[in-house]
């Protein structure tokens, strides 16, 4: 009776009531691990046990809080330490607090900064990993990540703007005006008129390089910032999403020296971006879109969909491979196949890769709803040429920084690439479990030399595939 009261009080207020999870057992089940991972597109915690916990959840509104009873254990240190994991830059979490709220029942409340959209789900035993009860902590209203683009892009051509107008206010008014017909630069007479889509420059100059001298301090001031007319607000977009494979509760694979794939996989992811950001194509801006920036866990449906939600001209997504064996090494490339895996090895990778949502924990029911309303197996034909035309382009330039392990393309049936309209490749940028390239893939040199190779892959694929026409413009 005394819980049962205690239910009612916290479920007042428009507070939902679900109960799940298996029986408890006679003993006192034991807390193995807690565990939070705070992001922008969600905050993860993870409460890992040797059994199956029986847990009801309830939301409250307003003030925005969860609480969680969990039945069969006792208040531990471990749970207590709960309350510690909480930082100040948490978009989701203000604040966690366990108790002992009746014999057997141990109440967490998680203090929400806004209002959530909660998701509570258990997960077998999997890996390295006991049973699980996770707490997703969504947005009710989730952030747009395509204006965020659109509206970063737009700052950069108001601060050059107003950094042109101090240096020289005339040129400034001057640039704002659409060029006139009689102003439209024409090629020399002893050229031809260039083709759509060709990059007007001297064929006879060299490709200047991309490396990490560009991040100089005082490097960009040396060049008058490029600020175009009005009518460069309405410029093509170009739009690369980069994918830092597995993150959070799934490390990826692990060295033999202890090196998390999740992590050297988003340094080099990091500075792909850094690279695209500072790049143009054929006179279009590059941005890039990062379907993780942090250590969290994303589902690999979900990778996929917010690449397809920000309109991404490509998809990236950057791995470190393994093998049983320290033996094997090398860079690889694999674009997806619809008819099997082109050898043994590439569906032994695919296999892996695509095992990665049962190690870092997906909520079945609402993948399974979300697979059913985008069809992610309807990838075409068309796709699946451009994307292997990205790959081979990536290919060569990462033959030039170290040995290959495959000197091909490779294809497989990889979940993560399995966007209808998007050209999607899969970068496996060394073997993890070599210890010599496990130590490469920790060197911020090789991290930049890779970084470098992917970059030039996609200039090159762009020079000669310019993007389609899309609404998405600045």
């Amino acid at each position: 009776m005394k819980r049962r009261a205690a239910i009612r009080g916290l479920g007042s207020a428009g507070a939902w009531v679900l109960t799940f999870g298996m029986p408890a057992r006679a003993g006192a089940t034991a807390i193995v691990a807690v565990r939070m991972w705070p992001a922008r597109d969600y905050t993860r915690i993870t409460i890992e046990s040797d059994a199956a916990l029986r847990a009801t959840p309830f939301f409250v509104a307003d003030p925005p809080r969860l609480a969680v009873d969990i039945e069969g254990i006792e208040l531990s240190p471990t749970l207590r330490d709960l309350v510690g994991h909480v930082t100040p830059d948490d978009p989701n979490v203000a604040g966690i607090r366990v108790a002992q709220n009746a014999p057997a029942v141990v109440r967490i409340v998680i203090d929400l900064k806004r209002p959530i959209t909660p998701q509570v789900f258990q997960l077998v035993p999997v890996a390295a990993y006991q049973h699980r009860l996770v707490l997703d902590l969504y947005p009710t209203v989730p952030r747009d990540p395509l204006e965020e683009l659109i509206a970063q892009r737009l700052r950069e051509l108001d601060q050059a703007q107003n950094a042109l107008a101090a240096e020289d206010p005339l040129g400034a008014l001057i640039a704002q005006l659409p060029p006139s017909p009689a102003q439209t630069p024409r090629p020399p007479p002893d050229r031809p008129p260039l083709l759509p889509g060709a990059i007007a420059t001297d064929p006879a100059a060299p490709r200047p390089p991309v490396n990490e001298t560009e991040t100089r301090p005082g490097f960009a001031a040396k060049q008058r910032p490029r600020v175009p007319s009005t009518g460069g607000r309405s410029d093509r977009l170009i739009v690369v999403a980069v994918d830092a494979g597995h993150g959070g509760e799934d490390p990826g694979a692990i060295g033999p020296g202890g090196t998390h794939e999740k992590n050297v996989v988003l340094a080099i992811a990091r500075k792909v971006r850094d690279r695209i950001n500072r790049t143009q194509v054929n006179g279009h801006t590059m941005r890039t879109f990062m379907t993780r920036d942090g250590d969290y866990f994303l589902p690999l449906h979900v990778r996929v969909q917010k690449a397809r939600r920000v309109e991404a001209d490509l998809f990236v997504s950057v791995h470190a491979d393994a093998f049983y064996t320290p033996r094997p090494r090398g860079a690889s490339i694999f674009a997806l196949s619809q008819r099997g895996a082109t050898s043994a090895a590439a569906q032994w990778i695919a296999d892996r890769e695509n095992a990665a949502d049962l190690v870092g924990g997906v909520n079945v029911r609402a993948r399974d709803a979300e697979l059913q309303r985008t069809l992610l197996d309807m990838s075409t034909t068309a796709q699946i040429n451009d994307s292997l035309r990205l790959a081979q382009f990536i290919l060569q330039e990462m033959g030039q920084i170290g040995p290959l392990h495959k000197p091909q393309v490779e294809q497989a049936g990889f979940a993560v690439l399995r966007a209808p309209d998007i050209p999607s490749v899969l970068v496996e940028t060394a073997f993890i479990s070599n210890p010599e390239e496990e130590r490469r893939l920790r060197d911020p040199r090789f991290q930049n030399q890779m970084a470098d190779a992917i970059l030039q892959g996609i200039v090159a694929y762009f020079s000669q595939n310019p993007p389609l026409a899309r609404n998405r413009q600045v």
